[in-house]
């Protein structure tokens, strides 16, 4: 997903709160109020950060009032705009930005985010104008994490399994016309490394139409140095191993040898630079760095060894990180970090104000990660109002905020709003055999609520 200024801005806001959705994302919450009566909690952003802390709220104290803000014109966030339309079921990542590769030719035609690739196929608004090209027959991923595996599992995916999905329409029309046959998902250091999970690898190494391009030579000695590692990244690393050095069996071999696409992964490079068309209008290519690793365990860390590689390819998703942007001015925000300097979720020197998810943490940690984490912050908020330490005084809570809004012609988008928009998408959905059709035009979509 494209970049967005992640700011306070009320533009949809739901006084009171619903059931969390899932998946990771980030908030920030503040306390309006510090009398015990009827506690006013404020919550920015309508992603699982601030619903599970909404929910601890709620839950725990019998009269607070939980409203919750959202820059989009419909809520729950990267549940909505940031999980593979064919994994439903997973809700495992979110922040506001992504790392840029800080590499010349980075601003090329044909680079793009992964996050915005994204947002791309899930009908984010700000991203439905991105029309990537697929005409290219090589595509790069860099990075191995599970939102690399995702993006390139989308582009591999022969159309007619993502159909009934809720994928957008115009993204299934660009995929159902890509020339792109292989990805490469690269990664700067090895095979212990690499930060998808199991569930994720198996999908790939299934996947119908393709097969895996593994290299033996990047897993040599690996068979003895995993035995110490722990049980879950020890089974990843073993499948790695089956596909890479075991010879398939006989159906196997033969799905793989009548495969029209193939996915592969390099081990042990850095991108150094893209490489530009022979007249310098688009992404033709790019060059790593071979690396090798230096450390052990946590700080394991790769470094150039001196030798390049160049791989041609049409199109480069950059797909090394996410990281949070800081909200205003007037709230701290460690920048090299990505957090707001909280203690629990207290923000630092700013009584009354909370943090939770990723902005609070780091872009790190999966769903019962977020949930858990965002209890935390709702059980701190509480100990804080029971203790008296919050700002005292009474104060409005979203009564001023409508003012304000209405001061400056802006007029919020309810739940029941989204509610027709949510029912107006499954009704769009049905003709398909989808679950939803996604509204992605914002004019569109209050067009439909008679603004």
């Amino acid at each position: 997903m494209a970049p967005r200024c992640w700011r306070w801005w009320p533009w949809t806001a739901w006084p009171r709160t619903r059931p969390p959705p899932s998946e990771s994302t980030q908030s920030f919450h503040q306390q309006f109020s510090t009398q015990e009566q009827t506690p006013q909690i404020c919550v920015v952003g309508s992603g699982p950060a601030g619903f599970y802390t909404a929910q601890h709220l709620l839950k725990h104290h019998s009269r607070a009032h939980v409203d919750i803000y959202e820059k989009q014109l419909v809520p729950f966030g990267l549940v909505r705009f940031g999980v593979a339309p064919d994994h439903p079921e997973v809700k495992s990542y979110g922040a506001e930005d992504h790392r840029g590769l800080e590499i010349p030719g980075e601003e090329l035609p044909g680079v793009l985010s992964a996050r915005a690739f994204v947002g791309w196929y899930n009908g984010l608004p700000e991203n439905r104008k991105l029309a990537p090209d697929l005409s290219c027959d090589t595509a790069v991923v860099l990075g191995q994490g599970n939102v690399a595996l995702d993006v390139a599992r989308i582009l591999l995916t022969p159309p007619e399994y993502l159909e009934k999905t809720d994928i957008t329409e115009a993204a299934l029309g660009a995929l159902r016309q890509s020339q792109v046959k292989t990805v490469w998902i690269v990664g700067r250091r090895g095979p212990l490394q690499v930060a998808f999970t199991i569930k994720e690898l198996r999908e790939m190494i299934q996947l119908p139409g393709t097969r895996p391009i593994l290299d033996p030579a990047d897993f040599l000695g690996l068979q003895d140095r995993i035995k110490e590692v722990p049980r879950p990244r020890k089974r990843l690393t073993e499948l790695l191993l089956q596909a890479a050095t075991e010879k398939p069996g006989v159906a196997e071999a033969a799905r793989r040898a009548s495969a029209s696409r193939a996915w592969g992964l390099r081990f042990f490079r850095s991108p150094q630079q893209v490489l530009p068309s022979p007249d310098g209008r688009r992404a033709a290519g790019i060059r790593l760095a071979v690396t090798r690793l230096e450390g052990v365990g946590e700080a394991t860390r790769a470094v150039p060894t001196g030798a390049v590689e160049d791989l041609p390819c049409g199109l480069v998703l950059s797909s090394i990180g996410y990281k949070s942007r800081p909200i205003d001015p007037s709230v701290p925000f460690d920048p090299k970090l990505g957090v707001i300097p909280n203690m629990e979720g207290r923000v630092v020197d700013v009584p009354g104000l909370y943090c939770s998810g990723w902005v609070k943490r780091g872009p790190t940690g999966v769903i019962t990660t977020t949930m858990t984490d965002s209890f935390v912050t709702g059980q701190i908020l509480l100990q804080d109002l029971k203790a008296g330490l919050l700002p005292s005084g009474p104060r409005p809570g979203y009564a001023a905020i409508k003012a304000l809004l209405g001061c400056r012609g802006v007029w919020p988008v309810s739940f029941s709003d989204w509610e027709k928009l949510d029912a107006e998408e499954v009704s769009r959905g049905q003709g398909a055999g989808k679950p939803r059709e996604k509204l992605l035009d914002p004019q569109e979509m209050l067009r439909l609520l008679g603004r």
